[in-house]
């Protein structure tokens, strides 16, 4: 599903580089669930935007489902993230004066599908993750742990290949974040892919799998005993 190979990130900042990743070997199996973890400046927010396809190495090579992306023109990466990955951000980047509902239906609206399939796939993924009652609210209306849930299911509209989260509990308490938690877990147990960056050990532990970076490279990656092997 998702193999990097010797993926690179340098930044230059006048006569200064800053190597984000570096040199990073990783392959990711379907219907895995895996934590990124690491301090900050370790590089995991870097490469999930490469892996996320928000932005492209420096060097080294990205494949995605057999596709090579890493040398993909923007319009086709701009395809391949649209259509094969869902995003899940912290901060839930939910329209506040918009319903629930048409949140969710935001992706398929760009992605030009009709009005009726739109509004039938996103009220599916809503009721997926328990918002069926909550359909015509606005984020502002809703609790942090409801926002994160639209937030999601904007994120699986698409049926994508992969589910990326980036500290996808880091502004909510701890009761709210178990729920979130439990509903990665249950996707994951139907088989979606799902890949999340934390520092939060408690959020690593429920994954099947952790990848610990630092220092821009990969410094350890081991099954997570609690969980078994992936499926």
């Amino acid at each position: 599903m998702i193999k990097t190979q010797k993926l690179t990130k340098h930044y230059f900042l006048g006569a200064e580089t800053v190597k984000a990743v570096r040199d990073v070997d990783l392959e990711i199996r379907r219907g895995e669930f895996v934590a990124i973890m690491g301090p900050s400046g370790s590089g995991k927010s870097t490469f999930m935007n490469m892996i996320g396809c928000l932005d492209t190495p420096t060097s080294g090579d990205y494949w995605l489902n057999g596709e090579q992306v890493s040398k993909l023109s923007d319009n086709r990466l701009a395809n391949v993230r649209n259509r094969q990955i869902g995003f899940v951000f912290q901060t839930f980047n939910l329209l506040p004066r918009a319903t629930a509902l048409h949140n969710v239906e935001l992706p398929l609206i760009y992605a030009g599908v009709g009005s009726r399939e739109r509004t039938r796939r996103a009220k599916e993924k809503l009721e997926l993750v328990g918002l069926g009652d909550r359909m015509a609210h606005r984020p502002p209306e809703m609790s942090g742990g409801q926002r994160q849930r639209v937030a999601i299911a904007r994120a699986l509209v698409n049926d994508p290949a992969i589910l990326l989260a980036d500290e996808p509990t880091g502004n909510l308490d701890s009761q709210t974040s178990a729920g979130i938690l439990k509903q990665l877990q249950a996707l994951n147990d139907n088989g979606q892919t799902i890949v999340v960056v934390t520092h939060e050990h408690d959020v690593a532990a429920l994954a099947k799998r952790q990848v610990h970076l630092l220092d821009g490279k990969i410094w350890s990656d081991f099954l997570n005993e609690l969980q078994g092997a992936p499926a």
